[in-house]
């Protein structure tokens, strides 16, 4: 199996923590250059110094950037990518907050389009022309199971994610003669910051502690406990390797088998 992603450079957004971060590992380990895009710079820097090197030339890096505005992405990326095309994107974005669906401020999905849905595409067009020069592209959008199943208590985020996954689709179509793919990994409850948002929501709504609103989630999962980040970004990585070279356009759950349906 041809895991080895020597000479490619991935861009991995939302990599100061969690999925992100893990996904970061994950393909430096595998031998990629990796570019860390976040908010925090003063974390993000840390995070690149300590990235796994198994080739003494790989270049690891990063740049500050908000998901909200669209512009400056742009221009920051389009400049990366000028003097180092990238190969790997790894789209990673925090969830919009909890909520029903009835009653959200039509503000709330608006920030939520912007952030997920246009923030994934004006990265994709800055980093395709690149791909489609080298015959090597990887695109993978890292969602959630509400593709599949809507999650109750989270309205903006499940009619976001549908978006991103209808949206991934068609481009997947669209870029696949040119040695591009594009996928969708949806994980279930994880143990990151996005998860104690959600436990926290919970606990505000019912009055339970956390030890019950994590066992009641819990128990709805086959394998009875969350993921580790660590699980999620291995599908990931395989994703973006040679050997998935024939995958596009999928939707994969990395949930311990939480989603009932096919």
């Amino acid at each position: 199996m041809d895991l080895n992603l020597n000479g490619k450079h991935a861009l991995v957004c939302g990599a100061s923590q969690g999925i992100g971060l893990a996904t970061a590992k994950a393909l430096a380990e595998l031998g990629a250059d990796v570019t860390l895009l976040a908010r925090r710079a003063d974390v993000l820097e840390q995070v690149a110094a300590q990235l796994p090197r198994p080739r003494a030339s790989q270049a690891h890096g990063w740049i500050t950037a908000d998901t909200a505005d669209l512009e400056r992405l742009r221009a920051q990326v389009e400049a990366l990518c000028a003097g180092k095309p990238v190969h790997i994107l790894v789209n990673n974005s925090g969830g919009p907050p909890p909520g029903t669906v009835r009653g959200a401020e039509i503000a709330a999905f608006e920030a939520a389009y912007r952030q997920h849905l246009l923030a994934n595409h004006v990265l994709a067009e800055s980093v395709l022309p690149g791909m489609e020069r080298d015959g090597y592209g990887r695109i993978v959008n890292v969602i959630s199971t509400s593709v599949k199943e809507p999650l109750r208590g989270l309205g903006v985020s499940n009619t976001t994610r549908w978006a991103v996954a209808s949206w991934a689709k068609t481009l997947a179509a669209e870029v696949a003669a040119k040695g591009i793919t594009v996928n969708n990994v949806l994980p279930g409850s994880t143990e990151t910051p996005r998860i104690e948002q959600i436990i926290e929501s919970t606990m505000a709504k019912t009055g339970q502690d956390r030890d019950a609103v994590y066992a009641k989630m819990a128990a709805e999962i086959p394998m009875g406990r969350f993921a580790r980040p660590e699980e999620t970004a291995a599908a990931i990585a395989f994703l973006c390797s040679p050997s998935a070279s024939y995958i596009t356009g999928v939707n994969l759950p990395v949930d311990g088998g939480r989603t009932r349906s096919l």
